[in-house]
């Protein structure tokens, strides 16, 4: 589930839609949740279905790291790629913002992290990488970490609507790395190898 403190925007002819806060949400919220309403598919489920739904789940899912196609149930589905992305995925199934996203700024997402199938360009932002690969995790995941670690005590410290999709041993786990008492796991756990 995406944060209730957003909506779906028209960028640009370029992009198309995509995320925007219309709250300002501080580093360290929750911005996205995998919930009971999302829905996997195994890559042998989607090679049976018609192409035309193929097409829409190659389009708007991530994949995890079991190698399914997860498809958000809700506009989270249309966060954006950016090479200077203000949100990370962790490797608990759910986001965090890395730093202060402002009313009216677009969230978006390092497709770095989602296991892309097929490389592609992005959009030119004036950073080193220019194209998403599918092993990108396995490349970057140290640089990830690092800016879920500067972040993660943030978790506790602020708002969390989201906070109820996050089951309570989950949430203890959270508060003990956000207290140093329990070590993070690497987004690299996220790694699908297909």
């Amino acid at each position: 589930m995406i944060h209730p403190k957003t909506e779906l925007k028209f960028i640009s002819n370029e992009i198309g839609y995509g995320v925007v806060a219309t709250e300002f949400l501080p580093a360290g919220t929750i911005t996205w949740a995998l919930d009971d309403l999302d829905r996997e598919f195994t890559p042998s489920k989607l090679k049976k279905m018609n192409p035309l739904y193929q097409n829409i789940l190659e389009t708007y899912c991530y994949r995890n790291n079991k190698g399914n196609f997860v498809l958000c149930w809700d506009y989270g589905r249309y966060v954006n790629h950016s090479f200077k992305s203000n949100c990370i995925s962790t490797a608990y199934d759910f986001e965090i913002a890395i730093r202060d996203i402002q009313p009216g700024e677009e969230l978006t997402d390092d497709y770095g992290y989602l296991n892309v199938s097929e490389p592609f360009k992005g959009i030119d932002e004036g950073t080193r990488r220019k194209t998403v690969y599918p092993d990108d995790l396995l490349n970057h995941y140290e640089a990830w970490d690092k800016q879920l670690i500067k972040n993660f005590s943030k978790i506790i410290k602020v708002e969390q609507p989201l906070k109820p999709l996050i089951t309570t041993r989950l949430w203890n786990d959270i508060t003990a790395i956000a207290e140093g008492k329990k070590e993070m796991k690497s987004i690299k756990e996220n790694y699908f190898p297909g």
